[in-house]
């Protein structure tokens, strides 16, 4: 089953499902007392590389490739059809994908990747179809929003053979600044951050192979890499970080999809603590699909033969008090993001 893909504001959520042999779209309803889905099937089947991202409108982008051009429309139910708007296309040579949702849940963008930079597109919630806003040298990958204004997002950039995190300022016409750099030769992915406490999940080789780590947008401490994310034989990713910990980041639940060789299931993580809590999945959870509440409930969509649209609900477990230090605030929207600096190289897998 493909992941769901869910507005940040939890209200709404698109999937690209199955029914036989064909592909096509799918809305969640979120925000209502019970979730529900509306199928937005068109008039012939999509392809199975097609891109679904919904709105908070309640209507869903669909990015299609045809004839070699990336188009782009807004899908809407009306009664038992599909109303599909238009909104143009975009040619490029290379790979061209959508980014994760935008802040606001009102305007969408993509990211195309060329031989010797990377062009970032707005493909929706713009006046005249998709614009142009930045071209950032490099060949690019990832992309995660550090403001709710969406002014300024984070991508993985391949520089002179190593991966470095930076951040494009969008109102700058894609000012490039650095933002994460362990050390000069290691491989620095930024995989997830939260907007309210700043808190920041790392993927990086700087410790002598890939490993998870944290850090905080804007702190003046180093990024570590807890001993807690480590689990032998299995991979593990963070998908959701909670929200509304404003200037908390250790106090904040991480949820990861972990998967080894008994199946996929869940963890929970919390900076301030020592050790992940291990959870069983829901049956027919699309696996890295899901996102916290405020008050600290983790939201799983799943699908199963009875139950076309679901979402469990799982409470994150008691928080272990441990003092922290006092964080740096961090800074307004708009501001540009202070780099993390090389962590030094003893007590790398103490803390946390």
């Amino acid at each position: 089953m493909t992941a769901a893909t869910i507005t940040v504001d939890g209200s709404y959520a698109a999937r690209l499902a199955r029914r036989g042999e064909s592909w096509f779209p799918e809305r969640w309803t979120l925000d209502s007392p019970e979730p529900y889905v509306v199928p937005l099937a068109g008039h012939q089947p999509e392809e199975p590389g097609t891109e679904v991202l919904p709105m908070t409108d309640g209507r869903v982008l669909i990015h299609r490739l045809v004839d070699g051009r990336h188009a782009f429309a807004l899908l809407y139910p009306t009664g038992p059809e599909t109303g599909e708007i238009p909104l143009g296309t975009v040619e490029c040579e290379g790979e061209l994908r959508l980014l994760p949702p935008a802040p606001d849940g009102t305007r969408a963008y993509a990211l195309a990747v060329g031989a010797r930079s990377t062009d970032v597109w707005l493909v929706a919630g713009g006046s005249f179809g998709p614009e142009h806003l930045a071209e950032v040298p490099g060949r690019c990958s990832g992309g995660v929003w550090l403001d709710r204004a969406g002014r300024m997002l984070a991508l993985d950039r391949e520089s002179e053979g190593c991966v470095k995190t930076v951040a494009v300022d969008l109102e700058r016409d894609g000012e490039v600044s650095p933002l994460l750099q362990i050390t000069e030769e290691s491989d620095d992915r930024l995989l997830l951050a939260d907007m309210d406490s700043g808190l920041l999940l790392i993927r990086s080789n700087a410790p002598g192979h890939d490993r998870l780590g944290w850090g905080v947008l804007g702190g003046t401490r180093p990024v570590r890499f807890p001993e807690s994310l480590r689990l032998a034989d299995c991979a593990v990713t963070p998908f959701a970080i909670q929200p509304g910990q404003t200037l908390l980041p250790e106090g904040c639940a991480v949820a990861l999809r972990i998967d080894g060789a008994a199946g996929t299931w869940l963890g929970v993580w919390r900076p301030a603590e020592r050790r992940m809590r291990q959870l069983p999945a829901p049956d027919g959870w699309l696996a890295g699909s899901g996102r916290w509440t405020r008050d600290g409930v983790l939201q799983l969509p799943y699908v199963t033969g009875t139950m076309p649209c679901g979402v469990a609900r799982v409470p994150a477990p008691a928080q272990v008090l441990v003092e922290a230090p006092r964080m740096k605030q961090a800074p307004p929207a708009a501001a540009r993001p202070v780099p993390l600096q090389q962590a030094p190289l003893t007590g790398r897998g103490v803390a946390g």
